[in-house]
């Protein structure tokens, strides 16, 4: 997958298709820590999220758990040599993680294909 630069407008696009396909019904734990638009999500959401970027078709870019408020770790796509949208290097990161340490916040870097936000 080549990574295309968006436009302000196509981002704001594609952060409202993320909130309402993605992020939708799931607990955001951002409170007021981060940027606003980065959501943060709990173990059992953040598999949520996986699923459904999965499902859509949605390239994650980097992975970036936090624990009890500080940064933890980040890995990328680049550090399984794939791309950015197979999603066995995004399952196998959240895995490890989740054998390194409980009770992370999991947030991510995604690029939903402008196709699915410009209907």
């Amino acid at each position: 997958m080549e990574l295309k630069d968006y436009s302000e407008d196509e981002r704001t696009r594609e952060f409202q298709y993320l909130k309402t396909n993605v992020f939708n019904g799931l607990e955001n734990l951002n409170d007021g820590f981060d940027s606003e638009s980065i959501y943060y999500f709990s173990e059992s959401d953040f598999k949520t999220v996986l699923d459904r970027v999965e499902k859509n078709g949605i390239a994650i870019l980097g992975i970036e758990p936090w624990l009890n408020g500080d940064f933890y770790d980040v890995l990328s796509f680049e550090d399984y040599k794939t791309g950015a949208n197979d999603p066995k290097w995004y399952r196998k990161a959240f895995t490890e993680f989740k054998n390194r340490e409980m009770n992370l916040m999991y947030s991510a870097s995604y690029q939903v294909p402008k196709k699915l936000f410009s209907e």
